[in-house]
């Protein structure tokens, strides 16, 4: 960009120096003058001699251009144009000139005779910015003079990235946090959902702490008692060889996921159709399969859906047909067939016995000597929890084992029934949920009032099935008198008067009787009860009965039998 740089030339002394022109570099030429200034019309004609020449115009004859024109710079036509506006008259070289008069008092024959250096040349671009002349005056610069041009910076494209990088970064954390609580709420709504999920099936199942019915500890809570769904058969293992039958409840609770085999002792008291009081063995051998369900619903509150029994021979070939079974059997089993003594034994005692169709057999059917028949009904109950461990799970393969075993079925319950009922017990019984309980029976053959009934609520629906209302009161009689016929003599007072009697076996000996009932509705049933036998209606008192009987009577030595 060219700049002004006679933009001071004025200031050098007023009237002493003046603007020539430019040199090759652009830089102004100025020259001293003297102080006499003569004035002149800058719009004179052309046709006065003397100034408004082209110096560099060959002899220095040559007009100057007019005004206006010429390639770099122009001056008014007729004399020496001052770019600053000075009123003093110069010709070129900084003579003073008067219109029409030579420079400096030369004749216009000296003037036009004399060279004119090329001094006044004005190049386009200026020069160095340094000042080679020492003897030139000091000039002043502004910052409208300079236009700035802007140059590339290698940084800038270093720097956009920068900015671009720390841009996308922030957008990467943005969409990371929010990715993250995306994948909270997601993961809340998931544990809601989960936790909701356990608390119900908690709930279904009767598990939930503080909904439990009686501090049973069995996880029924609130689906409890007959609410809960059950499948129950009963199976009555018939020893063909030694006699005698083993009876016990297979349960299914559907509800809770829980498999349970009831023991069911044979002393366990029963009433017969005729309203006699029976035994279960006897019930079995006498009554058959359907009178011994019928009664056994009626002692224990079950709904029984069918019987199976399961001779000895068919128990060997089940246990051959899954493959042998493993139990911890608990005494040495004698081989029937051993003809000296000191033989080995046909089952050894400890744990983990693999036991074939015979030794099972064997084992589920032997009594030792002086043992109870307990001990061998708990055997039985363990060589079933061994089968039920090694049948199969599936309903079909389990249905296909129990149709090779080529039984004749009792008609309550199907091969195809019976099959798929069995595999549900498999599944619970190798996952660990299947246990085996041996229901308490005293000695008079009912149950016990603690951990007898706790299992019949617990396990087998929790409340007795009751009775219809014409059936006989069932009384169970305790002799506390001393004399061991008036137990007999009782039951026949009592049988005579249409109620059920059940022998409760006999008691220490004291002064007065006592007549017990447990539920309001045998109030007064106890009363008519007392009346029957004679007693007195100050003997009738609430209390604990055990289950099966509606209503127990002690007798004591105030009892006469004559007054029944």
């Amino acid at each position: 960009m060219n700049d002004r740089y006679d933009a001071g030339a004025a200031d050098h002394g007023a009237g002493q120096y003046e603007l020539v022109g430019y040199d090759e570099y652009g830089r102004p030429v100025y020259r001293h003058v003297q102080t006499q200034q003569h004035t002149y019309d800058p719009y004179a004609q052309q046709h006065q001699q003397g100034y408004g020449y082209d110096p560099y115009a060959a002899g220095g004859q040559q007009p100057p251009a007019a005004y206006g024109q010429g390639a770099d710079r122009t001056y008014p036509q007729g004399h020496g144009y001052d770019p600053y506006g000075s009123t003093a008259q110069h010709d070129p070289y900084g003579g003073p000139f008067h219109a029409g008069q030579p420079h400096g008092g030369q004749t216009a024959q000296q003037t036009s005779q004399q060279p004119f250096p090329q001094t006044a040349h004005i190049p386009q671009q200026a020069g160095p910015a340094g000042r080679e002349d020492p003897g030139e005056p000091e000039r002043e610069y502004h910052t409208e003079q300079f236009a700035f041009v802007e140059e590339p910076d290698d940084n800038s494209e270093d720097v956009i990235d920068w900015l671009k990088f720390t841009e996308n970064r922030t957008e990467r954390r943005e969409e990371a946090r929010r990715r993250a609580r995306s994948r909270i709420v997601a993961l809340s709504v998931v544990l809601a959902l989960v936790a909701a999920g356990g608390v119900g099936w908690l709930w279904y199942a009767g598990k939930l702490p503080g909904l439990s019915s009686g501090g049973t500890g069995t996880g029924t809570g609130t689906t409890a008692a007959g609410a809960q769904k059950r499948d129950v058969i009963v199976v009555h293992l018939h020893d063909t060889k030694g006699g005698g039958t083993s009876t016990a409840l297979l349960v299914d609770n559907t509800t809770t996921q829980k498999g349970t085999t009831v023991l069911v002792p044979n002393s366990l008291a029963l009433t017969g159709d005729d309203g006699t009081t029976t035994t279960l063995a006897e019930s079995v051998d006498d009554d058959g399969s359907d009178g011994t369900r019928e009664a056994l619903d009626t002692v224990l509150g079950t709904d029984i859906e069918g019987t199976w029994r399961l001779d000895t021979p068919y128990l060997q070939n089940l246990v051959d047909l899954v493959g042998n079974i493993e139990v911890d059997t608990d005494t040495d089993v004698p081989d029937p067939a051993a003809k000296k003594k000191g033989q080995a034994p046909l089952v050894n005692e400890g744990r983990d016995q693999t036991l074939s169709g015979k030794t099972a057999v064997a084992y589920a059917t032997y009594r030792a000597p002086g043992e109870a028949d307990t001990a061998q009904l708990k055997r039985f109950g363990q060589v079933m929890q061994g089968v039920l461990r090694k049948l199969s799970s599936d309903p079909g393969a389990a249905t296909t084992t129990i149709q090779t075993l080529a039984q004749i079925l009792d008609p309550s319950l199907t091969d195809k029934d019976l099959g798929t009922f069995l595999a549900g017990l498999s599944d619970l019984a190798k996952g660990g949920d299947h246990r085996t309980d041996l229901l308490p029976v005293q000695s008079d053959g009912t149950l016990a009032a603690g951990a007898g009934a706790k299992i019949v609520r617990d396990v087998l629906g929790g409340t007795a099935k009751s009775p219809d209302k014409d059936a006989a009161t069932s009384v169970s009689v305790q002799n506390a008198t001393g004399v061991k016929d008036n137990s007999e003599k009782a039951r026949v007072v009592l049988l005579n008067g249409g109620f059920t009697f059940l022998e409760g076996g006999t008691a220490a000996a004291r002064a007065t009787s006592r007549v017990l009932w447990a539920d309001a509705a045998a109030k007064e049933h106890a009363t008519e009860v007392a009346k029957t036998l004679g007693l007195p209606a100050s003997s009738v008192a609430k209390g604990e009965t055990p289950a099966g009987a509606d209503v127990v009577v002690i007798l004591g030595q105030d009892f006469e039998p004559s007054s029944g």
